[in-house]
């Protein structure tokens, strides 16, 4: 079998590796031989984090890797920011670790059907979340992402009409702080609808003194509890710019290895999913290893490529965000 085919097949490349290998060592080794960047989501695995050239939230990953001078990017996440990335920097190569690192709300909103969705609307303007795919972004007016939503819409003129996908639970959540009236697709994030507000009410009666924080993918129910709601990044800004030394989190728990980083004295508790199973652990993101890392930046395979047509559509709604971002000082 091939490199292509196993990577068709697997999603990745699986080659033994010497056991005696420094890793860590080999990786930094290549990223020189290679003029290479690594960028980590903070949901991917501690190792991985700690390997990184840059570590934060998706479309901020991107943006770094635009500014960079490497030639190759490799992308420890899922196959949205890859793309991301790609749309971003057309005339590198971009690489993901495991190419089946898929995500539970992009394959919630496939691309074919909500044109038709947008057709019923054809007096609204369209806002994606960026936990998009390549080919949903070419469909959107704007781009967003949970840190600046609500600012986007509060941009836009009150009459405006409004689709917003593909997330349901941050749409919701837009709604409540805006008072818009969108038009919500009915997407969601696995993760995130899976923390139950009757163990995390139980979980905060165990620890009066700490801080409920929460992403807003989370459903309605949970975010009223949280006494902070906000974006990867701002919840981790948040557990280093609060007095409280104890935070009960509801978000994909690898994030809580950079808030440990951060604040070595404080405690921080994931919150619990609705059943028994590492449910706040993303499947999609824990595909990627440091091995699968290894051997993609040795092999520069699996590449991620994007359309020249579907980068140069999707690339207008990232810039219209980035612009209303800079005009309102984000």
């Amino acid at each position: 079998m091939n490199i292509a085919e196993e990577i068709n097949l697997k999603g990745f490349i699986d080659e033994p590796i010497d056991p005696s290998l420094d890793l860590f060592a080999e990786i930094e080794r290549l990223k020189k031989e290679k003029n290479a960047v690594i960028l980590a989501h903070y949901y991917q695995e501690p190792d991985i984090q700690d390997v990184a050239d840059y570590i934060g939230d998706s479309l901020g990953l991107s943006q770094e890797a635009a500014k960079t001078d490497a030639s190759v990017i490799v992308f420890a996440g899922v196959h949205f920011m890859a793309e991301t990335a790609k749309i971003l920097s057309p005339n590198k190569k971009v690489l993901l670790p495991d190419a089946k690192a898929g995500c539970s709300l992009s394959d919630s909103c496939p691309p074919h059907l909500f044109k038709k969705f947008k057709e019923k609307y054809p007096d609204h303007l369209v806002i994606t979340y960026v936990n998009c795919t390549a080919e949903l972004k070419a469909l959107s007016d704007i781009v967003c992402t949970s840190s600046n939503a609500v600012q986007i819409v509060n941009s836009l003129p009150a009459d405006q009409k409004i689709i917003f996908g593909p997330d349901k639970n941050l749409g919701a959540y837009v709604i409540k702080k805006t008072g818009r009236d969108m038009v919500l697709w009915n997407g969601a994030c696995m993760v995130h609808e899976i923390f139950a507000r009757e163990k995390i009410t139980k979980l905060k009666q165990r620890h009066p003194e700490a801080k409920f924080i929460a992403h807003p993918e989370c459903e309605e129910a949970v975010l009223e509890m949280a006494d902070y709601v906000g974006s990867t990044t701002g919840l981790l800004n948040y557990t280093i710019n609060n007095p409280a030394t104890t935070f009960i989190v509801a978000t994909e728990a690898g994030i809580i290895h950079q808030m440990e980083k951060s604040n070595p004295d404080k405690t921080f508790i994931p919150a619990p999913p609705n059943n028994a199973c590492a449910c706040n652990d993303c499947p999609h993101m824990k595909r990627n290893t440091l091995e699968k890392l290894y051997l993609c930046l040795k092999n520069e395979q699996p590449e991620i490529d994007v359309p020249r047509e579907i980068i140069e559509r999707a690339r207008l709604p990232i810039e219209r965000m980035l612009k209303i971002s800079a005009e309102l000082g984000l």
